[in-house]
């Protein structure tokens, strides 16, 4: 196996980790929320224990955490877009659809990513891509019509207050890709988004009645909320790390693995089952994935040049 071979074959099987691990967060989600645990309590013990996952990195690789005004904002925005916001929505619509539906769901970041980085100019318009925004809104098109998809008694409601997720990742990702992060690198800026989000949320979860007693008995839900915040913490820090290494196309195609991880695993640990148009959508999607998802990378060329220079 030659150099070019071994590098290829060495990210593509981190990506597939990566997107294991990410998939595997909405089925423990789905559990956690079953359990009774509310969104305020899951996304605080979320922040907090990725807070102290990350500050430890922080720690040992005696990293820096600027608390500038500038930092700040940035740690706010990161927040709000990357986690309070969408994990709110995402928390609360996965009480009442299946963990492979807002698996899918997540599926739509790039359709909604597209007609804003066109609108910020950081994209341009192409027919092929305006044909795979298309294709993935039929595919949402088609999981929202009626008796077709959800389960029974479902309102389709939940669907679009999921999607508000989407958008906010959407919108995250357009910001930070013109704007930057203000000279910080990745795990600064998740550490301190975690830790002032964390702070923000703590007394609403407690006012709300929402806040989870870490000392109790554990069980499933308690389990499966731990594993979803060090999920999210490593997976996030190494995606970011990827990023810098590989380059942004190689590692956005994380998405499709994503999806599909999320409905092998929510159908191996939920015993989920779908009907043949939510397989439909899966397709549809996926082919809008592939369009609208940019072009030109060279793996090897990133691979090769970006040594550790990378987040």
């Amino acid at each position: 196996m030659t150099s070019q071979l071994r590098t290829r074959v060495g990210w593509s099987a981190l990506l597939v980790l990566f997107g294991a691990g990410w998939g595997l967060t909405q089925p423990l989600a789905k559990i956690a929320v079953s359990g009774g645990y509310a969104p305020f309590g899951i996304i605080f013990w979320q922040l907090a224990i990725g807070a102290v996952l990350l500050g430890a990195i922080n720690l040992a690789r005696r990293g820096r955490w600027p608390v500038s005004r500038d930092a700040l904002g940035i740690y706010l925005l990161i927040a709000l877009l990357g986690t309070l916001i969408p994990n709110f929505t995402s928390y609360t619509a996965i009480a009442y659809l299946p963990a492979g539906i807002m698996s899918i769901l997540i599926g739509t970041v790039p359709m909604f990513a597209f007609p804003l980085a066109i609108l910020f100019g950081e994209d341009r318009y192409g027919h092929a891509k305006f044909a795979g925004l298309l294709l993935g809104l039929s595919g949402v098109l088609l999981i929202l019509l009626p008796d077709a998809s959800l389960p029974p008694g479902t309102a389709a409601i939940w669907i679009l207050i999921a999607l508000i997720g989407e958008v906010c990742y959407a919108m995250e990702a357009i910001y930070v890709g013109k704007w930057g992060t203000r000279g910080l690198d990745a795990l600064e800026v998740l550490l301190g988004a975690s830790i002032l989000g964390a702070i923000l949320l703590a007394p609403v979860a407690v006012i709300s009645g929402q806040f989870i007693n870490p000392f109790v008995p554990f069980g499933p839900p308690e389990w499966s909320l731990v594993g979803l915040s060090l999920l999210h913490a490593l997976i996030y820090v190494g995606y970011v790390w990827m990023v810098g290494r590989t380059g942004a196309v190689f590692a956005s195609q994380v998405s499709y693995l994503i999806t599909g991880f999320g409905l092998i695993w929510a159908i191996i640990i939920l015993r989920e089952t779908y009907p043949a148009t939510v397989w439909i959508a899966l397709v549809a999607m996926m082919a809008g994935m592939a369009l609208v998802s940019p072009r030109k990378v060279d793996l090897l060329e990133h691979a090769g040049s970006s040594g550790d220079t990378g987040n």
